[in-house]
């Protein structure tokens, strides 16, 4: 069991979350973890387990069949599942994404997809990113084309993740080419793809790709897909707002898997040091392994008090995403360091698969690259926080 004593102080109700949470988790240990990533399997009954439970749905508003937590409620189950060890990237999109239906969707919207969500209907996958756009969002390439009553989409999404685990896809797509808008943000648009049937006519193929421990991602390709007009979210050619109203719950939400994923090092790194004996003496006696430790888990201290401050004022209604930004990049930037730390700690031991670390530590890497990269978090700070000059 994580250990209480590097846990923060909490208010009554979520440590009660976190007990709750933590009694589901504790289900599933360290061996079933090594066999998930050995086999590469998507571990479908894990994820079972936290829908029946209602945890994907948590963000979804009661009215809709959700659960009507916050944002810090979700942001507490997923620092508490990432620190069981179990990787938030499983599931996470489930609990955000659907945002963008809640935010700018039409009532009849929300009433005809929320409920199912809530029961089970899934929402894994969001595609944006692109070969040939990367983090340029506006030079994506797939059009969508109005034909009557429905949208005609070609083009194609690259690293879109748990496609296959998907029932329906946020895609975003150009309405108006670039070459042909004043403002490169405007003609973008947002829609909501029933992925089993476009599976079905044939006109979406889904093609694995291979990449590191914990991630099941895809690339995907539209041919002459049909998506019918009233699955467009939010206003045509204006759908950039949409994406971007999502991403401080995302970064938020992400920022507090890191910090659970770095709590998790911080646990076996220091259970390890006290145990383990070397020239008759504990390891965790020696300051050059006490100190890496400590410092991490400082690091991540601090991004978990930005992490509840940019959560808190998400909640109350800002859109500032300076908070949220810094925090998932100091999060992901801890949760580095800890991994480091604990691989220094466990020596050789830390590259035996049965201690779980390296394992752990392949998939830390990843969250300085992504969902965002550092280095453009960074030039949003100096451009828009500090007035310096757009570099790009």
């Amino acid at each position: 069991m994580a250990q209480d004593w590097l846990a923060e102080d909490l208010p009554e109700e979520r440590e009660e979350l976190r007990d709750v949470v933590s009694d589901i988790l504790s289900k599933y240990d360290r061996e079933y973890w090594i066999q998930v990533d050995e086999s590469g399997e998507y571990p479908q009954d894990f994820v079972d387990d936290l829908q029946q439970g209602g945890w994907l749905s948590m963000l979804i508003p009661t009215e809709y069949g959700g659960g009507g937590a916050s944002i810090p409620d979700a942001a507490l189950f997923l620092e508490t599942m990432n620190r069981w060890g179990a990787p938030g990237t499983l599931i996470h999109a489930q609990m955000y994404t659907m945002g963008a239906i809640l935010r700018h969707g039409s009532e009849e919207q929300k009433q005809k997809w929320l409920p199912q969500i809530a029961d089970g209907l899934r929402l894994q996958s969001f595609g944006v990113t692109e070969p040939d756009a990367g983090t340029d969002t506006t030079r994506i390439r797939t059009f969508a084309r109005r034909e009557g009553d429905n949208y005609v989409i070609n083009g194609g999404k690259i690293f879109t993740s748990r496609a296959k685990q998907s029932d329906l896809l946020l895609l975003i797509a150009r309405t108006k080419k670039y070459e042909d808008v004043e403002k490169k943000t405007d003609g973008v648009s947002v829609f909501l793809v029933d992925m089993r049937e476009a599976l079905a006519a044939g006109t979406l193929t889904i093609d694995p790709i291979k990449v590191m421990s914990g991630h099941h991602t895809n690339q995907l390709t539209f041919t002459d897909m049909v998506v019918p007009a009233e699955n467009l979210i939010g206003e045509e050619h204006k759908g950039f707002k949409v994406t971007l109203s999502g991403m401080n719950a995302e970064r938020i939400l992400a920022a507090s898997q890191y910090v659970g994923s770095g709590l998790w090092f911080i646990d076996r790194a220091t259970e390890y040091a006290k145990e383990r004996v070397v020239f008759g003496r504990p390891i965790g006696m020696n300051q050059g392994i006490q100190f890496p430790i400590a410092k991490a888990f400082a690091h991540l201290r601090a991004a978990s008090s930005l992490r509840w401050q940019a959560a808190e004022k998400f909640e109350a209604g800002s859109r500032s995403g300076t908070e949220a930004n810094i925090a998932k990049l100091l999060a992901a930037e801890a949760q580095w360091e800890a991994a480091n730390a604990a691989m220094d700690t466990f020596g050789g031991y830390g590259l035996a698969s049965e201690y779980g670390v390296e394992q752990k530590f392949r998939a830390a890497r990843g969250p300085l690259i992504a969902p965002i990269s550092t280095n453009l978090i960074l030039a949003g700070i100096a451009q828009r926080d500090l007035g310096l000059p757009r570099s790009y």
